[in-house]
Parts: C-alpha cells; structure tokens; sequence
C-alpha cells in the first residue's frame, strides 16, 4: 500500500500501463479502502473468535454435568462430575485471569456480559466444589459473621473478587448493561434459583440465550405461577424489584415486566388483563436454599 499512495510512483505506473494519472490514482484509492475495510473486518472477526473461544472449556463442562429436568424446565448439577474435571474447570478459570480490563472494555456490551456471567457461574461452581459432598446448601459455606458471596474467591480483571462483586458491582452495577434478565442467568447453586444454562453464554447469542432463560424459568410452575386472583412468583422479583422498574421493553414494574411473558406464565388473556390492570395481587414465594445437585 505504500508504494501505491507515493505519487510519483502512481505516475510512473501510469505512464507503463497508459492509464491516466486521476484514473489510476482512484482505482489505487479504492484499492487501500477495500484493503483496509478487509484488515479492519478481519481483526474484528478474530477478536470475536478469540473471545468465543474463551469461553469453549466451561462450555463443554457445562455440557457434560448439567442435567435438564422437568421436561426441560429447570437443570440439575452433576457436582461429582465437576468434581472429577476439576482440573478442567480450574484451567478455564486460569483463562479468565488472563483477561485485562483494556481487553475487555474493547469489547461489546454482550461480550463483557457473557463474559461476566460466565465467570460468576464458573466461580460458583468451584466455591460449591471447595467442601463438596460435604455440603447440602450454599449457604452452608458462610458463618454468622460472613456470607458466601462475600468471600474473596475470583480473580478477575486486576481484582481479587468476591461473587457479590461480580453481581452486584460488574454486571448490576450503575445499570450499565440495562438488563433486568441477568437475573435468570446467574446461578446460586441453589434450587430456587433460574437453572443453570447448559452452555456458556456467549457475546453473539446472549440475547437469544436471556431470553431462552427468562421464558423458562417463568414457565417453571413451580417457582411462578397463578392461584385464583394471586400471581406467586420468585422471591428474585422481591429481592430485585428495582431492577425490573427500569423501563426495559417499556416495563417499569415487576407487574408490566411480568405481562411481557405472560405466554410463558400460560396466562389466560383474562388473567393477563387483570395482572396488567393492577387487579391481580402478587405474592413472593419462600426461596428453596438446597443444593441443585442431582443427588437432591
């Protein structure tokens, strides 16, 4: 390209082949364009590869050791089988060290938050790992004083990080995402809580993959449903709340977010009207703390 863009040389070229100057000197000019929308394109195809690629060990953990149920309703975790790939899920974790803050803020916003949900998911799995089979909750991993989510456990992105970090400060933190759905992605490790994905999140299908996420785990009859004039959800949407109040999609209530699926619920066009009229009551259901193991 250098060759192409010293103007004397264009001249001389143009003289051999007996192409005028001007002519040549365009054909040049969109030659160095399409070249370079080419170098441009391709770096941002491998940057894309690179990150996809990143996430590609957890992916086949997740593969091999969540177990759908309930006709796919929810999932179940193979612990054991975590356990005995270990030094796969530890490897995968080494990767996400490696990852630096100017690398990550160079991607898009659904790249960071598969990459941010990935690693609270995969972190997860390897504090539950820390004590297992010895443990039948979570929560059994605190003390009076501490609670499991505040232990320093992920290094991440310069930072030595505790999981409420992750979620509270990375991915919810001054709604930079602006993604209510987060909510049924991450996963406690616990019974109550939006099944674990039996794949890793990824940049390009996130938004597929939150609302694959979302519509299941409001279609679990057993964590939301309708009784009479009461709609019974999650306690997630008491924890929350604010959190669907943020105008997502127009929703700025749990009840207005809510009406956005209310196919997934299986609501009546009766029971739908009344939900979004305010004439429905909500009631948040007890939050079910065990283990998703499959031994449960």
């Amino acid at each position: 390209m250098c060759l192409f863009s010293n103007s004397r040389l264009v001249g001389d070229l143009s003289r051999k082949i007996m192409v005028p100057t001007h002519l040549l000197r365009k054909i040049v000019i969109s030659k160095q364009k399409s070249i370079l929308l080419v170098c441009w394109l391709s770096f941002f195809a491998s940057c894309s590869f690179a990150n996809e690629n990143l996430h590609s060990g957890f992916d086949s953990l997740l593969r091999k050791h969540v177990i759908t149920i309930d006709n796919g309703a929810s999932t179940q975790v193979d612990y054991a089988g975590f356990m005995r790939d270990k030094p796969l899920l530890d490897d995968y974790l080494s990767e996400l060290t490696k990852v630096e803050q100017t690398t990550f803020d160079s991607w898009s916003d659904n790249h960071q938050l598969a990459f941010l949900i990935n690693a609270y998911n995969a972190h997860t799995i390897a504090l539950i790992l820390t004590e297992y089979p010895d443990i039948t909750s979570i929560r059994d991993l605190g003390s009076f004083f501490s609670s499991p989510w505040k232990k320093e456990i992920a290094p991440l992105l310069g930072e030595i990080r505790t999981l409420d970090d992750i979620e509270h400060n990375l991915i919810r933190g001054d709604n930079k995402y602006q993604e209510p759905r987060i909510h049924f992605a991450v996963n406690c490790a616990s019974i109550g809580c939006p099944a674990l994905r039996e794949e890793s999140y990824t940049g390009e299908k996130l938004e597929t993959q939150l609302q694959g996420q979302t519509e299941r785990f409001l279609a679990d009859k057993t964590r939301n449903y309708v009784l009479d004039d009461t709609l019974y959800l999650s306690k997630i949407f008491s924890w929350y709340g604010d959190d669907f109040e943020q105008g997502w999609q127009g929703a700025h209530s749990v009840k207005a977010f809510i009406g956005l699926y209310s196919d997934a619920l299986g609501l009546s066009e009766m029971q739908a009207n009344k939900l979004i009229s305010g004439d429905m009551s909500i009631s948040f259901n007890e939050y079910d703390w065990r283990l998703n193991d499959i031994t449960q």
